[in-house]
């Protein structure tokens, strides 16, 4: 049997360290950390990767990015990033999305916008430390919740939104006091592109930075150690960035696709509620994780609602959407085939289905006679297609719902507050609307994020500041009251136990349960 080398030894010992070996140091990569001994090195990504999580880190040791005045400039330094460049953003967007300058300032810049401003009057406020109640034994004592960043951060887009869905978050991690490493999805290669041109030329270069990397090599990117990952996309990506994050215990939070079912009621506007659904599922050519995702629709009202949403899209988009300048396309070939293949395959088009492969083109679709077997029921869209199936009350219609996963919205359109009480009550979903859909997820003021299937953690305003900041909880005592705390020391006996008891217990009157120290 041949000895291996010294050279040899040395290049396998680098690898088994998750170091670059001798074949990856010529190309300019590093070895994937979970390579074996003796294994080839298959899994690479690029070394620029692990030297900007480098120089985030030490900016962050050195605590550049704690400090209120520099996260104050850094979100007003947003602020006038989507102000001087919104002309290069709406063009970035149409040209990867054919997204119409209505739709992109609407749903894309506003949002983000209104993040840093309401941001930048409020962060001051939510850095304090709180205050919580003491027993006795703690009477000289503060207890407090101080809230710290957690470090730096990866941030993972989406196409279907790439500017708010990364600059949101975004704006929550400058808030908090992090640094960050921003991945836009390269799906939408333009505005990725300008987001990787902008975010240096107006945020800092050592605390924040942009790559651009494919979704393959992401899970790859999460093994380098964050202190936190926040992923939006799909279920399937959210699961291999769920997988890589865990090897490292890196805390993340998902924000994922999920089939949301849109309730229509026989005690209800159907013309205004046609308009609304119409206009949240069709816009951005129905490419979004908030958009309604099927109609279960009353049977006594489903002829009726069917063709008010036939008015409704010729209203919007004219009798050839296609010639539209408010109607978009699908943002690749893999999306667009894959939402014609569930198109064609599911129930009986109703209005539209005219596709042209040349421009990404899917003309506005509603499906009528589908079936909850159908392909198009069992995966999320992400394409403009509605679905319409038949249900006979509320109480199929919550049977329904609760059979899936649960969902990442939930919507209901009736003019019955019972009706609306139940669906919100009896359903479980990451968030819930009535009489309009899409927008819950643009206050800043709410909480947005999944649950269960549709993802975990939440977003938007305060809660960004909650989501990448620790809440380290902090005792600060005195050696006063030693008499009082020397009850707790060897030997014991029952006196000291009754007597500890009375000192450290809460009230069943004001928490209802007992602490003790």
């Amino acid at each position: 049997m041949r000895k291996s080398s010294a050279g040899e030894l040395a290049r396998t010992e680098m690898t088994t360290k998750g170091k670059a070996c001798s074949v990856c140091q010529r190309n300019g990569r590093l070895t994937c950390r979970r390579t074996r001994l003796g294994e080839p090195c298959l899994k690479t990504y690029p070394l620029q990767y692990e030297d900007l999580l480098k120089r985030a880190r030490v900016s962050f040791q050195a605590k550049r990015s704690i400090k209120e005045n520099f996260r104050l400039a850094q979100l007003e330094a947003v602020v006038r990033m989507l102000e001087e460049h919104e002309c290069d953003f709406v063009d970035a967007l149409g040209r990867d999305l054919h997204k119409p300058r209505f739709e992109t300032i609407v749903s894309e810049l506003i949002p983000v916008k209104n993040e840093a401003l309401h941001a930048i009057g409020n962060f001051k406020k939510w850095m304090q430390p709180q205050h919580v109640e003491r027993n006795l034994s703690a009477t000289l004592d503060e207890c407090l919740v101080v809230n710290e960043p957690l470090g730096v951060v990866l941030i993972v887009g989406t196409w279907c939104s790439p500017v708010q869905m990364c600059l949101v978050a975004l704006v929550g991690a400058i808030a908090a006091g992090n640094c960050a490493i921003i991945s836009p999805s390269v799906s939408t290669a333009y505005t990725a592109a300008l987001l990787h041109r902008l975010i240096p030329s107006y945020l800092d270069n050592e605390c924040f930075h942009v790559i651009l990397a494919g979704i393959n090599d992401l899970a790859d990117i999460v093994e380098l150690k964050f202190d936190h990952v926040f992923f939006s996309g799909t279920r399937e990506e959210g699961i291999r960035i769920s997988q890589a994050a865990a090897q490292c215990l890196t805390p993340i939070t998902l924000i994922l696709s999920g089939k949301n079912p849109c309730y229509v009621d026989q005690y209800c506007d159907v013309t205004i509620t046609a308009q609304r659904i119409a206009w949240a599922r069709f816009h951005n050519s129905g490419q979004s994780m908030v958009a309604p995702d099927y109609i279960l629709c009353h049977s006594e009202v489903k002829t009726r609602l069917v063709q008010a949403l036939k008015c409704c899209l010729m209203r919007f988009y004219g009798s050839d959407p296609r010639e539209s300048t408010s109607f978009g396309r699908m943002v690749n070939v893999d999306i667009f085939n894959r939402a014609k293949d569930l198109l064609w395959r599911s129930g009986k088009v109703a209005l539209g289905g005219q596709v042209t492969e040349a421009e990404r083109y899917i003309a506005p679709t509603i499906l009528t006679e589908v079936d909850a077997s159908d392909p198009i029921m069992q995966q999320d869209i992400f394409g403009p297609v509605l679905p319409v199936l038949s249900v006979n009350d509320v109480d199929e219609t919550i049977a329904f719902i609760n059979k899936q996963e649960k969902p990442l919205c939930v919507y209901v359109y009736s003019n019955n507050s019972k009706v609306i009480s139940r669906i919100m009550t009896e359903t479980s979903s990451g968030s819930f609307c009535s009489n309009d859909s899409v927008l819950q997820s643009l206050i800043v003021t709410l909480p947005f994020g999944g649950v269960g299937a549709s993802g975990f953690g939440s977003y938007h305003g305060r809660y960004s500041f909650d989501t990448f900041s620790h809440r380290k909880s902090c005792l600060l005592r005195t050696t006063h009251l030693e008499c009082i705390t020397s009850l707790r020391y060897p030997p014991y006996d029952d006196r000291n136990l009754s007597l500890m008891t009375w000192a450290s217990s809460l009230s069943w009157k004001s928490q209802g349960w007992c602490q003790i120290l």
